[in-house]
């Protein structure tokens, strides 16, 4: 599961769009994402791919779910996705693992995605990508501390965790990796 060179040239180019879309500067991007200037430089211009906590921030500001903006860049969304063919993207940084099982598509405001978190990662969402955006976390291996909002919940194999969140910190406490489906539906 690399990064995809292709993808991540897309992403940028439509990341830029999205900026340009608005009317905005770069440097009035990185004051309402709250990212540095020359991070956002080198993101859209493909020298580095986007970190997850940055590409959260980018998404909150361009009110769309990171699943939509990846979807926005591949080229038709299938009806059927097959497991070979699912967008996986790595946050280097961390290490965090992010599968589009189910993409957005369309009218549908549901969309599944499979989370591998390493043992000892630590990822925070400061800001909701959409607001009003409901989470469905299942975890299906290993254990999780999900923060939500100020408060922490600690997950085992098994457990669910419903969510509509301003503020979202992910953390594995280990030994193994957490792995664990989400469901998010646009409201």
């Amino acid at each position: 599961m690399g990064i995809d060179t292709a993808a991540d040239e897309r992403l940028a180019t439509r990341l830029a769009e999205l900026r340009v879309e608005r009317g905005w500067t770069l440097e009035e991007l990185a004051q309402r994402a709250d990212v540095s200037r020359s991070t956002l430089s080198r993101v859209e211009r493909a020298e580095v791919s986007p970190t997850a906590a940055v590409l959260g921030r980018l998404c909150a500001v361009y009110g769309r779910t990171m699943s939509r903006l990846l979807a926005e860049v591949e080229s038709v969304p299938a009806r059927l996705v097959r497991a070979d063919e699912q967008r996986v993207w790595r946050d280097e940084a961390t290490g965090f693992v992010r599968r589009s099982v189910s993409p957005p598509h369309g009218s549908l405001r549901a969309e599944l995605i499979e989370g591998r978190l390493p043992a000892g990662a630590d990822l925070a969402y400061d800001r909701p990508s959409v607001p009003g955006l409901e989470h469905h976390l299942w975890l299906l291996e290993g254990e999780l501390e999900l923060t939500v909002d100020g408060e922490a919940h600690l997950l085992a194999a098994g457990d669910c965790l419903r969510f509509v969140a301003e503020s979202t910190r992910f953390r594995c406490p280990g030994p193994a990796e957490a792995r664990y489906a989400l469901v998010v539906v646009v409201p």
